[in-house]
């Protein structure tokens, strides 16, 4: 049961940029993991070690790569965990154990020392190795590990298929715009539900902005030349209508306000060099026009509408009630910052990243911090992925009840839905349930049926 062998390597993720690869060997043979990269990152988020190395990639000059190669991290895995791992002689069925001594060996309060992308592959690998060691499917594994035991919930999807912000190169502030099948029985409509309607917005989208303006992004959304957030909400609710899924299908937001804000206001017009400081807006002001966009279209969740450290505006508008707020760049999947957005009453909901922590262990902790206080708990991808799934396997594990892994599209994505298809076959007559079916519906504050 303990660890033989660990070698990292430097691999490629979605975007084309160098990310961690850890291979983790014990007497069952191989294990692999990769870890993602996002590129709206908040400035609490675990530290994820890269080189700084000009002379990297694409020949002279290439400022691009400047700080992306990750062979740091690689050597941190194999000169300094894997020779200490390997000697501690730790089961890899013990998770807690194995992720405390990484976090020990690395000894920072922000894993600055070792990085996080270092420790995460480790930690996954080892995840991996602990499953098939238990000869129980890796999400029975990490159900276990919580002390959750079933009958499974799958998740209901949340399709990023408009992007902005930091996402696109079009004038959109807000950075995604999702659809949620809530409306499904199962997490197989679900997926026909959400495919059927992302391909009537491409035709809309189409037949508005002409044929580029289907290219899709890093997380395989669309990014239309809109003029703004209602816009793009106009083109979602014509495609639900055209799809036939009204009622169906819910809308949830993911603003990255963090983006856009500035001297302590709210620049929509960010992408714009020449922007109008006087047309910049307070958070309560963009609290008003979030509120008017939930009367009007069918919004349950949006995500970080406030920037990380507008502590005073999240509490304002959580207190609006009526649908979730999720924290991400606000509590980056750290039970310290958790447990701050809980005491100021901040939000009602989390986004779990486990790169924004960097292990399981403290992903599984904060998730059950946030539901612990009646949040609900999205589960999500970075935009930077890999073809790893272990998020598919958490999200079943922990029943959460919604997941966030991109648009229908792109290979890296659409990796975790089948995988999510894959366990809903295999678990299929044991009772579980398909999360959609309570749905997230606007009145309800915060949304916690989805954990049902």
């Amino acid at each position: 049961m303990s660890i033989t062998k660990i070698v990292a390597r430097q691999i490629f993720d979605s975007r084309g940029n160098p990310t961690v690869e850890v291979d983790l060997f014990t007497e069952k043979g191989r294990f692999r993991a990769a870890v993602p990269s996002g590129a709206s990152t908040g400035i609490h988020e675990a530290v994820e070690l890269r080189d700084g190395d000009k002379g990297a990639y694409v020949g002279k000059g290439a400022l691009l790569y400047t700080f992306l190669r990750v062979t740091k991290a690689v050597a941190n895995v194999n000169d300094i965990i894997a020779p200490e791992l390997i000697k501690a002689g730790i089961s890899v069925i013990s998770q807690k154990e194995v992720d405390d001594f990484l976090i020990k060996l690395d000894g920072t309060p922000n894993k600055g020392k070792l990085g996080a992308n270092a420790i995460l592959g480790v930690s996954i690998a080892a995840a991996e190795a602990g499953a098939a060691q238990k000869g129980v499917p890796l999400y029975q594994h990490f159900a276990e590990l919580a002390g959750i035991k079933p009958p499974y919930v799958l998740p209901c999807p949340a399709f990023n298929v408009i992007n902005g912000g930091s996402h696109a190169g079009n004038k959109l502030a807000f950075q995604e715009f999702m659809l949620l099948p809530t409306g499904a029985t199962s997490f197989t409509e679900a997926m026909k539900i959400g495919t059927e309607t992302y391909h009537t917005l491409k035709k809309v989208i189409s037949a508005k902005y002409g044929i580029d303006a289907v290219n899709v992004g890093d997380e395989g959304g669309f990014a239309p030349n809109v003029s703004g957030a209602e816009e793009s909400l106009e083109l979602l609710s014509e495609a639900i209508k055209k799809a036939g899924y009204e009622g169906k299908i819910k809308i949830a937001l993911d603003v990255a306000s963090s983006e856009f804000y500035k001297e302590g206001k709210y620049d929509l017009d960010f992408k714009n060099p020449n922007s109008d400081p006087s047309k910049w807006i307070s958070g309560k002001e963009l609290a008003e026009l979030y509120m008017s966009y939930v009367k009007k279209y069918p919004i349950v969740s949006i995500e970080d509408p406030f920037d990380q450290d507008d502590w005073e505006a999240w509490t304002h508008f959580t207190s609006l009630g009526g649908i979730q707020i999720v924290g991400d760049d606000l509590t980056v999947t750290n039970p310290l910052r958790i447990k701050t957005a809980i005491e100021k009453k901040a939000c009602n909901g989390l986004l779990l990243k486990v790169n924004q922590i960097g292990t399981i262990s403290e992903s599984i902790q904060a998730a059950q911090l946030a539901q612990s206080d009646g949040w609900g708990v999205m589960i999500s991808h970075r935009s930077g992925e890999t073809e790893n799934t272990i998020i598919a396997d958490l999200s079943v594990a922990l029943g959460v009840g919604q997941i966030k892994t991109g648009a229908p599209a792109r290979s890296e994505r659409v990796a975790k839905y089948n995988a999510l298809l894959r366990i809903e076959q295999e678990i299929a007559g044991s009772g579980a349930t398909f999360a959609g079916s309570d749905g997230l519906s606007a009145g309800l504050t915060p949304p916690a049926l989805l954990k049902k």
